[in-house]
């Protein structure tokens, strides 16, 4: 074998390995070694973990498997908001802090379990009084601000399927996605800000709409203010908090078939047309909070960051569903990372404490180029666990990752960009 081939060989081979502290194998929430055996029995282990959510009704069969076709917990009974926010509001954890937000701007919100199960009911209450029914489709196009997780769970208390389209698309994958779904209602806000501007989403509803016949309703929720510009049809569409005002809290969440449908994600649309993704509801909520709790280690004390963008199936699954499943405290933060400087990631988690962090290799590439400084002159020894998800990380990237943010101590842990 030549030289370069040699050389061209190795760069597929990695032979370092980073191993956690004894510290952190030793409280890690999965350290016991017959962990992976008990997974070997696929329908022991995930009944196993069934357990630990709310039920209307149990399960008659742990999985249906008809190659390619999987029906997971079928004949139960649950909900997504149930085992988000009702089984949390009963215990400690009501005043625990859900979501930690901080605009782009600047400003900042913090809602408790307690404050978000009432946000929830009351806008669940909310869209029934616009009509909205079990299973009707719900399209979602809001930036990263508190209501757009509540919309979400609203709607999974309602059994309302959700479509969240993500802030940055144009209008005609709005008319794409809305079509297709045949989505009665569009829950938006007048703008959304990032890099400094404003990102006009009421106007690219108003134009999306034109083609839409399906929607009837449009809830609109006060973000930038005039300087948007936006305009109210009146009959149609409806401002977020003259709708809350005086709402009930109380909303029942609606028992769920395990394999009804939660929500449809569509693809990007850049290699073709956007195609919709059915999530379910139990299998899905499952999954998602499994890996969560214990891919990053979750603990109680936790202040746990994802960067992603609400509109990717990483944000449904480690931003809002896996997250709030497991109690945990979720930092939001709705701007660009360069704005209004590059430490602006690392500002946050100073700020707020976040102990885990998890990104994609795109933006610690992008953290690459800008430098070591703008991480180093903040104090990030509040971390003890970075992740990666997205693309397959390189290795150059890797080693900047744990040696600039995690000092050469932190552990590593990757997940799939889809669940």
């Amino acid at each position: 074998m030549s030289e370069v081939s040699k050389t061209l060989e190795s760069l597929f081979e990695e032979e370092r390995c980073f191993i956690p502290s004894e510290e952190f194998r030793k409280n890690a929430n999965v350290n016991d070694p017959h962990f992976l055996h008990h997974g070997q029995d696929i329908e022991y282990f995930w009944e196993e973990q069934a357990r630990k959510f709310e039920w209307f009704q149990e399960w008659d069969s742990v999985l249906e498997w008809d190659c390619p076709w999987a029906k997971w917990f079928n004949g139960g009974k649950t909900n997504m908001s149930l085992n988000c926010l009702d089984r949390h509001v009963k215990t400690w954890r009501r005043n625990k802090a859900a979501i930690i937000w901080e605009g782009e701007p600047g400003d900042e919100r913090v809602l408790t379990y307690g404050d978000l199960f009432r946000e929830v009911g009351k806008f669940s209450n909310c869209l029934k009084k616009l009509g909205v029914k079990k299973g009707d489709r719900v399209t979602i196009y809001l930036g990263m601000v508190p209501e757009l997780p509540i919309a979400m769970l609203a709607c999974a208390r309602i059994g309302a399927p959700h479509s969240v389209i993500f802030g940055g698309f144009s209008v005609d994958s709005l008319i794409d996605r809305i079509n297709d779904a045949k989505s009665s209602i569009v829950i938006t806000s007048d703008g959304a800000y990032r890099k400094g501007n404003v990102v006009p989403l009421k106007r690219n509803i108003d134009e999306a709409l034109k083609s839409c016949p399906s929607v009837e309703k449009v809830v609109v929720v006060r973000r930038v203010g005039e300087v948007s510009q936006a305009s109210m049809l009146d009959g149609r569409d409806f401002w977020w908090h003259l709708l809350m005002d005086k709402t009930p809290i109380q909303c029942n969440a609606e028992p769920m078939d395990s394999e009804d449908t939660l929500f449809i994600l569509y693809t990007s649309g850049t290699t073709g047309k956007p195609k919709g993704i059915v999530h379910t509801t139990a299998g899905y909520m499952i999954g998602c909070a499994t890996t969560h709790q214990t891919i990053f280690d979750i603990k109680d004390e936790d202040v746990y960051w994802c960067t992603a963008d609400i509109g990717w199936v990483t944000g449904h699954s480690y931003i809002v569903y896996g997250p709030l499943c497991n109690g945990s405290t979720v930092v939001m933060y709705e701007g660009a990372p360069d704005w209004p400087n590059r430490d602006r990631f690392w500002e946050i988690c100073e700020k707020y404490g976040v102990t885990i962090f998890y990104t994609a290799p795109t933006a610690i590439r992008t953290f690459m180029r800008w430098g070591p400084d703008y991480p180093n002159q903040r104090n990030l020894s509040s971390l003890r666990l970075l992740g990666t998800v997205g693309e397959p990380i390189n290795p150059e990237a890797w080693m900047w990752y744990h040696q600039v943010i995690g000092k050469g101590k932190l552990p590593i842990v990757d997940t799939p960009s889809r669940v």
